[in-house]
């Protein structure tokens, strides 16, 4: 290992522990459940917080939740003066803080960590398009909704030229495989596990005459005899793999990962990414690029950690926990942000209805809602939400007044939220290092950047790693 390698792990181990420690210290702020309490949990130890998220009116908090550093500004001087009093010295310019090595990085970035020689760099004006001509962009962004299309081809921008066959993990239709392959030129495999996709990915690559081929597998029963030893992986999903063609048979029913080939995956969920970076590891596969998604979609009751370093936190991360960096909405538009308001207010003034009702005073969570439901009347949406959790209402049918008590709750909820939205970067940023330090410990050089705009999507945190020369 060179000088830089070691210094890079360093700084990557190092800033892991800043943050978590600021999140163990903090966790009395942001692990909590919202919907479940009837006050701020956290005023008496923290009264000015509490005084200055009460001050903010209710048309600030949108805004607010949408920038971290306005939130982070309006709130951190309140935080500061309780922390004071309590004698307690927290490092808030973590807040605000980036874990990227730079906005945009280039080939260099990635290759000088991990010690190979730099190879050529994309032409510029290709580059811009993902390699494409213009003509050959309106083909392959049809049916492609735009800030997809975006976070397509800023991706394959930002993956260095390797000259190695592809692996694409959980490829849907394999949108961003077939750009890789029509750009780089490069041999793809496309690997998911809804037959349809595969077909319909297949059918459009075949005719575009492209080296792109579809495995159609279980991610999770890839190397199963290796995933038997593993209790942190599911042990209820199907092992059942198709392919839609006969020569990938078996390679899906074997680690689909070898060492010389290079792993992507853009936005796959959960254990589903977490899956990729343990075989890749076990493989040896000489570079990967990952933008890890949904933390929270994972099999296990709490988060397990992949790291050495991590697996010595004392933190122990719920599902609802692993929200929270999900919890920042900059794409919504004003008439979905009020919609989303008005199915909170309601599932909170259901919930005091149904408490009251059942004499039970916990949360009785609710079904997924249709937007048409919203259209209807609150009336209606309590006696759908009675008739399908079996809740009596009796004699309590004043239903604009428990509507009421759902705004009202609702003020509270979103201000519990607000304070939570403090650390759901750092929390975010705790989950991608612990990642990049996972790699680091199996003998990668990794880099951590940004491959977009936070406008196009907020999950844009990109793992670019690649196996270190000896």
């Amino acid at each position: 290992m060179n000088q830089d390698n070691l210094q890079q792990q360093l700084t990557y181990s190092q800033r892991f522990s800043e943050l978590n420690q600021l999140l163990e210290q903090s966790a009395a702020l942001w692990q909590v459940r919202a919907f479940e309490v009837n006050a701020l949990p956290w005023a008496e130890d923290f009264p000015q917080l509490a005084e200055a998220v009460w001050a903010l009116a209710d048309d600030e908090l949108d805004g607010l939740d949408a920038e971290q550093s306005l939130l982070v500004k309006a709130l951190s001087p309140a935080l500061n003066h309780d922390l004071k009093a309590l004698g307690q010295d927290w490092d808030l310019s973590l807040l605000t803080a980036s874990i990227a090595e730079r906005t945009v990085f280039n080939d260099k970035t990635v290759n000088d960590k991990a010690g190979v020689a730099e190879p050529s760099l994309a032409d510029s004006t290709a580059a811009q398009q993902g390699g494409l001509s213009f003509d050959d962009e309106a083909h392959f962004s049809a049916h492609i909704k735009g800030r997809k299309w975006q976070q397509i081809t800023a991706f394959v921008q930002h993956l260095p030229q390797l000259n190695l066959p592809v692996l694409e993990w959980c490829a849907g239709k394999g949108h961003l495989g077939r750009l890789i392959a029509k750009a780089r030129g490069a041999e793809v495999v496309s690997l998911e596990w809804q037959a349809p996709l595969c077909e319909a990915g297949q059918a459009f690559a075949d005719k575009w005459q492209l080296s792109q081929t579809f495995i159609c597998a279980d991610a999770f029963a890839i190397g199963a005899e290796h995933a038997a030893t593993n209790t942190s992986t599911t042990t209820s999903i199907t092992t059942s793999i198709t392919t839609v063609e006969a020569p990938a048979q078996h390679a899906a029913k074997a680690n689909s990962l070898i060492a010389r080939q290079q792993a992507v995956a853009l936005h796959a969920c959960g254990d589903l990414h977490v899956r990729l970076l343990t075989l890749a590891a076990e493989a040896g596969t000489q570079a990967l690029a990952i933008s890890p998604c949904c933390y929270h979609l994972i099999h296990a009751s709490h988060y397990q950690p992949l790291s050495n370093l991590a697996q010595q936190s004392s933190l122990k991360l719920s599902r609802h926990d692993l929200q929270l960096p999900l919890q920042q909405s900059v794409i919504a538009n004003p008439k979905q942000q009020a919609l989303r308001h008005q199915e909170i207010a309601w599932r909170l003034g259901f919930d005091a209805l149904q408490r009251e009702c059942r004499q039970i005073d916990e949360y009785l969570p609710l079904p997924s809602l249709k937007q048409s439901q919203l259209s209807g009347s609150f009336t209606d949406f309590c006696l759908w939400a009675a008739e399908i959790k079996a809740v009596n209402l009796a004699k309590n049918r004043d239903f604009e007044a428990w509507l009421e008590i759902g705004r009202q709750r609702q003020r509270l909820t979103r201000r519990i939220d607000l304070v939570a939205h403090l650390f759901r970067t750092v929390l975010e940023q705790w989950l991608i290092l612990d990642r990049a330090c996972f790699l680091q410990e199996q003998g990668y050089g990794v880099c951590v950047g940004e491959f977009c705009a936070n406008s196009v999507t907020p999950r844009n945190s990109l793992i670019l790693a690649q196996k270190m020369s000896v």
